[in-house]
């Protein structure tokens, strides 16, 4: 079963920053309008704005964020293959973060304009964003 879904792409740069596992929230990601920390026993992985990243952080700049439109239902399959299958086919490397109400797709800023074009063509529909 094929999964349509809306999309939008979420204005500005992103960066997806990796800190040592025990290290202290930066206090400038606090308050960004889209920001993801995640903390395992392992390192500590935030996505954030790339012009908030101090330069002696470790990360890798340069990323868009193509948003699944939501709330999806705990229940509903796919829709994340869905996204990923295309770009996938042409070589389009993602990062992916999930939330409660939906899932975030992180592509290199060289390339959004190419995923966005795969998303369409796969039967996706996007709905402003930048």
């Amino acid at each position: 079963m094929t999964v349509m879904q809306a999309f939008c792409v979420i204005p500005g740069d992103y960066a997806i920053v990796r800190l040592p596992r025990d290290a202290a929230v930066p206090e400038a990601i606090i308050g960004a309008p889209f920001f993801s920390i995640t903390r395992t026993a392992d390192e500590l992985s935030i996505v954030c704005p790339d012009p908030q990243v101090p330069e002696q952080y470790r990360a890798e700049r340069g990323w868009r964020i193509i948003q699944v439109q939501g709330p999806l239902p705990f229940e509903q399959t796919g829709v994340l293959a869905s996204f990923a299958l295309p770009l996938a086919e042409l070589g389009i490397s993602i990062f992916t973060v999930s939330t409660f109400d939906t899932d975030y797709i992180l592509v290199r800023a060289s390339q959004a304009d190419r995923a966005v074009r795969a998303l369409e063509a796969a039967g996706h529909v996007r709905t402003g964003g930048a």
